[in-house]
């Protein structure tokens, strides 16, 4: 049964005698988690979809380079980031897209502010930290790729430094020190923007 192969070796089974089933069975086992990297990447459900059959269509093109010993999970995210940044070069106008026009990505945005501004919000502040997560998303979305793309991989997906290394294609020092230059930008910029933090964040109550 494909559902108790690695990912690898499903892979495999692509190559040596071209499985279409053992290929659907990769696109399903990676269907909402990656679809949700997207969404959230690029900020738009329309664009993450095409980005996603686009990443698959690769996957299929270049089944042929995989190199044996090899994780399949670090090499599919970066064909997908890939995928992400070209489209995002092709349709600019989308990179700053309506909130109104976005789906999920709260939990992600949630752990920012509280990075940023501290956490145990009370229901009377809830407002305010809504404003505050909205102000997260454009912020991100307006930091350059490279520190984008480390900040995703980790705080989102929940990487490890490692994992996010592979992705990238870069040694596990420089993703720390592209999530520390993330994080200080936003931090920085938290503070230009003059935004108060709620008192219950103050009080950390």
């Amino acid at each position: 049964m494909a559902g108790g192969l690695s990912d690898e070796e499903l892979l495999r089974r692509c190559r040596r005698n071209e499985d279409a089933a053992a290929f659907e069975s990769l696109v399903q086992r990676y269907e909402q988690e990656l679809f949700s990297y997207l969404r959230r990447y690029l900020g738009n459900a329309e664009m993450a979809e095409d980005v996603f059959q686009a990443t698959f269509l690769q996957v299929h093109l270049k089944r042929e380079q995989f190199e044996e010993g090899r994780r399949f999970r670090p090499w599919l995210y970066t064909i997908a980031t890939n995928q992400a940044i070209d489209a995002q070069r092709r349709n600019r106008r989308h990179r700053m897209v309506s909130l109104d026009n976005r789906t999920g990505g709260e939990d992600d945005v949630g752990t920012l502010v509280e990075m940023l501004a501290g956490n145990g919000q009370t229901a009377d502040k809830q407002m305010e930290v809504e404003e505050a997560r909205e102000w997260v998303r454009s912020a991100v979305d307006n930091l350059p790729e490279s520190l984008k793309s480390a900040l995703m991989l980790v705080y989102h997906q929940g990487m490890k430094y490692r994992e996010a290394a592979d992705v990238l294609g870069i040694p596990v020092g420089t993703v720390k020190s592209r999530l520390h230059s993330a994080l200080l930008k936003l931090n920085e910029s938290w503070q230009r923007s003059g935004r108060a933090v709620p008192e219950a964040m103050e009080d950390g109550a």
